[in-house]
């Protein structure tokens, strides 16, 4: 009977997940889809503890809610404390501690086998070890990721022919796990694996720039997914599974889309690793003048508009102006100009990074508007107020073929009559080159911190 009563939780975990994945696409709705998906996975867990079909003493108990309680309080106490600038480092480590657990399954289950002498099945073998290999690269990856989102390797390490390196290993791995599920393996071959395989997520992610960073770390992701899915094979457990590839699945199609937002296929993203952090990697030379702008000006120019579109990228969220920019949306629409955001699929550090940090400030999501929907706009617009954003606006990308975003869809903030650029210094942005958008006649440059700029913004509108 429990045993029925088990597969109806995880029936119901099952139905969560889908339901709450399904109204996390919109921001109205995305809180509750993730309380909704958070009580599926609650059921899940309980009634995988109280309801399984095999004695369990007391002291495990103590130990499975001991660990619950202490991740709990771990988990809470630092998503309640991160700061929104640091949330991509904080999914990029959850993300890492997923892979993780999905690698030490597989190391548990193959000590078993072997403790307990009994033949594992083939495709048995090949979940246990698919999971080793494929948590442990995204387990050691996102580790990599974390360190270049908080700075600590802020620039990519490339070792002479490290395309090649990458590839050698990775057949390697292949390899290695094939001859491991064919031989049946002993422990000392598996942690063997286990290291290798972290050295290859290693190979794997430090040579790809800040630029791409969004998108590794989703594709890391749907690693952690892919490996959750086979330790669902492994264990017979639907819900295991479900959310396995939900988690994989979601995973790669983000990535697949951003890749297209990028104009550059996943390949050149694992491979070209563009975006060094701000050291010139070609383009032109840039031949003009800047047209600085005090925030009087600014003010004057933003009160007498009738549209105005504003551009969040990561500057905006490393001063955290969120707060202060959605006061200035409301100044301006108190005296009736139409406002509203322009975002750009990969602007920020991780995938939705600019939506997140505006839906903090409790910016109505109906003002929050895609590339697609937002250029044909942007000709028809008075002022364009760029904050802490570069390579998504760079015309180069339509104008240059030697530019090596050339070809990436932009915001094509060129075409509106005015612009107003806030940033500390003309320093290049990720993809390493000048912003020819800095030199177009229409563009005055308002440097800056972009909460003290908008701070003073605010406070002179006021004045008007």
């Amino acid at each position: 009977m429990s045993q029925y009563i088990l597969e109806i939780c995880y029936l119901i975990g099952s139905v969560t997940f889908i339901m709450g994945l399904k109204m996390m696409g919109n921001a109205k709705t995305a809180r509750k889809g993730n309380l909704i998906g958070a009580a599926g996975m609650t059921i899940a867990i309980l009634g995988t503890i109280f309801l399984f079909d095999k004695e369990v003493s007391g002291i495990i108990y103590g130990l499975i809610f001991g660990a619950i309680a202490l991740g709990t309080i771990i988990g809470w106490s630092t998503a309640k404390r991160v700061q929104m600038t640091k949330m991509p480092e904080l999914v990029s480590m959850f993300n890492g501690m997923g892979g993780a657990c999905a690698a030490l399954i597989s190391l548990i289950e193959l000590n078993h086998h072997y403790h307990t002498g009994e033949a594992a099945q083939t495709g048995m073998m090949i979940a246990i070890v698919a999971g080793l290999i494929i948590g442990t690269v995204s387990f050691s990856g996102s580790i990599i990721a974390y360190l270049k989102l908080n700075g600590t390797m802020n620039k990519p390490v490339r070792l002479p022919s490290y395309n090649v390196i990458n590839t050698i290993v990775m057949i390697g791995m292949f390899a290695f796990g094939a001859y491991f599920v064919y031989t049946g393996g002993n422990m000392m071959l598996a942690y063997l694996m286990f290291f290798a395989a972290a050295v290859y997520g290693i190979l794997f992610t430090v040579p790809i720039g800040g630029a791409d960073m969004p998108v590794v770390i989703s594709l890391l992701n749907s690693f952690t997914g892919l490996a959750a899915a086979f330790g669902g094979f492994l264990y017979d457990n639907k819900v295991m599974l479900t959310g396995g590839i939900l988690v994989g699945s979601a995973g790669t199609l983000l990535t697949l889309v951003m890749c297209k937002a990028m104009n550059r296929p996943l390949s050149n993203v694992i491979f070209g690793a563009f975006g060094g952090g701000g050291e010139s990697s070609g383009g032109p030379d840039v031949k003009g003048s800047i047209k600085d702008m005090t925030v009087s000006d600014a003010s004057i120019l933003l009160n007498y508009s009738k549209k105005v579109v504003i551009v969040p990228g990561y500057g905006l969220a490393v001063a955290q102006a969120q707060h202060v920019i959605h006061e200035l949306e409301t100044l301006l629409e108190e005296r009736g100009v139409e406002v509203k955001y322009a975002i750009h699929p990969v602007a920020g550090r991780m995938p939705g990074h600019m939506n997140v940090l505006l839906a903090e400030s409790n910016v109505d999501y109906g003002k929050l508007v895609e590339m697609d929907e937002i250029n044909p706009e942007l000709e028809h617009t008075d002022v364009v107020l760029v904050v802490g954003a570069n390579d998504v606006v760079n015309p180069a990308a339509k104008t240059d073929p030697s530019s090596p975003i050339y070809g990436m869809p932009i915001l094509e903030v060129d075409k509106a009559k005015n612009i107003i650029v806030n940033k500390r210094s003309m320093s290049a942005g990720y993809a390493g080159i000048e912003n020819l958008l800095f030199y177009d006649p229409k563009t005055s440059m308002l440097f800056g911190d972009a909460k003290k700029a908008l701070t003073q913004l605010v406070a002179e509108l006021k004045t008007l």
